[in-house]
């Protein structure tokens, strides 16, 4: 059962994925939060997930590649991405994105998430 909870990034473990990719996150019973943090030219690299998402740009651009368009967001855009949707993302600019997933994240909390390691 999840608790009431208080936290700030800060106190939150930052993982170093790549030398342009850093992420932190927080889960609960059913969704999970992340704050990325994308150096220029950042990718992200192609795949789906069973969850829904919302990518929230706090500052940068982000392009997002899907396989019938592309999205470039902005400062204060959301985007929400169903369930099993293939996309890539790439940095036009050093960003900050906050993504919601729903369910949680687990292949994140567990670690297997090797497409975003290098």
């Amino acid at each position: 059962m999840s608790k009431l909870e208080k936290t700030s990034w800060n106190a939150v473990e930052l993982e170093h994925l790549s030398d342009k990719l850093t992420r932190q996150m927080i889960s609960g019973e059913n969704a999970t939060i992340s704050q990325l943090v994308l150096k220029r030219g950042a990718a992200v690299p192609r795949h789906s997930h069973v969850n829904e998402q919302y990518s929230w740009i706090i500052s940068g651009k982000l392009k997002f590649i899907f396989d019938d368009r592309e999205m470039v967001l902005g400062a204060g855009e959301i985007l929400l991405i169903p369930a099993n949707t293939p996309h890539a993302a790439v940095a036009e600019e050093d960003t900050v994105d906050v993504d919601i997933f729903a369910p949680r994240r687990e292949d994140w909390i567990r670690k297997d998430d090797a497409y975003l390691r290098k």
